[in-house]
Formats: structure tokens, sequence, C-alpha cells
């Protein structure tokens, strides 16, 4: 039997720490990185870096929904960064490390508003930077930015 699968898309800085932090869920078959929310088609990492495309650092997240449920996902998200931060994580600045979920359904746009309000008044007075939008066209990363972990075991960010 087939296992059926759903997908999310995160951004949370810098996408390397992101990816691996989601491949390590339970439940979790896959993690790409690449490059979301923006107004340039098929762009490159130094395009994205000159913070003119509009694009986010993001990472596609593919999971069972048997196993781990896309609320679960969420406030995994939320651990990963700081999602008070405007357009920056750690030492990454520029739009492109902005914090956003881009929801796929309604059901994801729900969830990921309900899980923000909750940080939000955790957080407070600190607002909430996180975007929640709807999903634009998710283009996938370099190849050598994949598994950038798994490649470079010394290599360090924000996560």
């Amino acid at each position: 039997m087939e296992t059926k699968t759903e997908q999310a898309i995160f951004a949370a800085g810098c996408f390397w720490g992101v990816e691996a932090a989601f491949l390590a869920v339970p439940g979790v078959t896959d993690a790409e990185s690449g490059y979301t929310g923006g107004h340039t088609q098929n762009p490159t990492y130094g395009e994205v870096c000159t913070d003119t495309t509009g694009h986010a650092e993001a990472v596609r997240v593919t999971f069972d929904p048997e196993t781990v449920s896309f609320e679960t996902l969420v406030r995994k998200f939320f651990t990963l960064h700081d999602p008070t931060q405007v357009n920056r994580q750690g030492p990454d600045v520029g739009s492109q490390y902005r914090s956003g979920v881009f929801y796929l359904s309604d059901e994801q746009k729900e969830v990921a508003e309900k899980v923000k309000s909750e940080y939000a008044q955790k957080l407070a007075p600190k607002a909430v930077a996180t975007e929640v939008t709807k999903a634009s066209e998710f283009f996938r990363a370099e190849e050598y930015h994949q598994r950038y972990f798994e490649k470079h075991p010394s290599a360090t960010c924000h996560i």
C-alpha cells in the first residue's frame, strides 16, 4: 500500500539548517531547499542573495500525515528560529531570510494562523513577523544546497 504524502513550505532563515531540522522529524519523507514568494522565474542563489527577487530561502517538506501532522510541523517551524526578527535570522540579513509559512490549502492557512496567534501571545510584547502567505511556485535550489549538512558536516548556520 502506497503512503499518501502532503507538502508544506517554510522559510525560517538559511535553508540548510531548516532542511536538516525537518529531515530529522519522524514522518517527514523529504525536504528540499529552494526559493519561493518572489517575482523572478527560476532564480539562482546568487540572484536571491541580491535581495531583489522577492524570494525567500525556503524548504519544501514532504510528510506522511498519518505519522506527523501539519500542525506539528508548524510548531517545529516556530522553534527553529526567532519569528520576531524582520528580514533576518542570526547573521543573515535580507528579505530572503524572512520568516514565513507558505500554505498550500485553506486548512494549512487556518492551522498556521492559529499557531502564529498562539506564539504572538506567548512572545508579546514582541510582534511575530512570520508571514502566512498562499504558496506560489517553489523553485528547487541548486544541487549543492540540497542536504548541505550531510555534504558539509562542519558547516554552521543560525539553527
